[in-house]
């Protein structure tokens, strides 16, 4: 066990050392099992092993960024995650909501999963807006949920609109990473995302 983590140790530091053999060791390693849980996200094979091949390539553009110290399957399966997160973005504004939900989800979907779905997921986005500040967590609302226009927010609270702006895109930021941070079915996943989207 401790060898094999020593192993890993060395093949990060030399990853981090733009070493190639490295690399395509830790890919040959690691690319299996970060398939199938894309896979099982996506459940189109070639959507999975595109994703796939964009995650080794953006670990190869951040490889200064390693910590050889943390958990490397952590790392990558964060990237995969966010990743995930923006092929359902692009499929989302594409597609259907109802019939992409269809398309992934097993054979046995029914409404009454797509309506837990949508509750779960409206749950989860007004948990991640509670952890905001509690400044940003009323420019966010009032925005985002009351509708209100940033002229309109700006004169309300006396700040300027590019301000607003600026807690509103820190606020959506925040909120996606609670969001990706939870262990989800590919059904809530997708429903997840459209509430967050939907408050956009």
């Amino acid at each position: 066990m401790e060898a094999c983590k020593n192993d890993e140790l060395a093949l990060l530091r030399a990853l981090k050392s733009s070493n190639h053999k490295a690399f395509e060791v830790l890919y040959y390693r690691y690319s299996p099992r970060l398939y199938r849980h894309i896979l099982n996200l996506v459940k189109i094979p070639a959507c999975a092993e595109e994703i796939l091949q964009d995650v080794f390539q953006k670990l190869w553009e951040r490889r200064g960024e390693i910590d050889p110290d943390k958990s490397y399957q952590s790392y990558l399966f964060t990237i995969a995650k966010h990743l995930v997160y923006d092929f359902f973005h692009k499929e989302i504004k594409n597609r259907n909501l109802k019939e992409l939900i269809i398309s992934i989800s097993t054979s046995d979907y029914s409404h009454i999963e797509e309506e837990y779905a949508y509750k779960e997921s409206k749950k989860i986005v007004n948990q991640a807006i509670e952890n905001l500040s509690p400044k940003r967590k009323l420019i966010y609302t009032l925005c985002k949920i009351e509708g209100k226009t940033y002229e309109e927010v700006s004169s309300s609270l006396g700040i300027s609109t590019s301000t607003i702006s600026d807690h509103i895109v820190k606020a959506t930021k925040q909120i996606q990473s609670f969001c990706l941070s939870k262990e989800i079915t590919p059904s809530l996943f997708i429903a997840l995302i459209s509430a967050v989207l939907n408050q956009k």
